[in-house]
């Protein structure tokens, strides 16, 4: 190979990067969400998503939509603070009364979650909501331009709780050592006399 051809695939393999960067476009911690024209309406979506819990989105048909036809797919993509994002995944989901609903659980360390929609057509057409981008739900903690952000943010790191754990128990904690270490005590003592 010569060294134009590599030189050539460098600077492609280069603007491709670009690209995908460009799709992040917004502002960081800011959720994009469907605005205008679209014939669908977001009945529920978790927001913002955490790591390791359950990411929910649930859609239905809006006016026309529902009495000519017209179906959805969904289409997800997450993406994580080390900047790399999971190839897009299209969901096969069955409409129950016109709602289609999706759930995930995101991985640890992830910046947000990308979404789409396309609705199938009576006549069989498609349109991709939104065109040429995502909608998108960002995470608990984002790594964004050298900072972290998001609720779960920690200075320059991530402190999310780990999924399933409540606020309780930390508190329940405690008190719980202390009496384990009153009772190993006691029984030191006793064994001792």
């Amino acid at each position: 190979m010569g060294k134009s051809f590599v030189a050539t695939m460098c600077l492609f393999l280069l603007l491709s990067c670009t690209a995908q960067v460009s799709a992040a476009d917004g502002t960081a911690g800011e959720d994009m969400n469907p605005s205008g024209d679209v014939p669908f309406v977001v009945n529920e979506r978790t927001t913002p998503s955490q790591d390791g819990q359950s990411w929910e989105l649930s859609i239905s048909t809006d006016g026309d939509a529902a009495e000519n036809g017209t179906t959805f797919s969904i289409k997800t993509q997450i993406c994580l603070n080390s900047g790399i994002c999971d190839p897009p995944v299209t969901h096969d989901i069955t409409a129950k009364e016109g709602t289609y609903a999706l759930s995930l659980t995101p991985p640890s360390d992830h910046t947000y979650v990308n979404w789409r929609v396309e609705a199938t057509y009576a006549d069989d057409s498609t349109e991709t909501f939104p065109d040429g981008d995502w909608y998108k739900t960002w995470s608990t903690c984002f790594y964004d331009d050298g900072t972290y952000g998001g609720k779960h943010a920690d200075g320059d790191k991530c402190d999310v709780p780990a999924a399933g754990e409540s606020g309780l128990l930390p508190f329940l904690g405690i008190p719980m050592t202390a009496a384990v270490l009153g009772i190993a005590t006691i029984a030191k003592k006793r064994k001792q006399n």
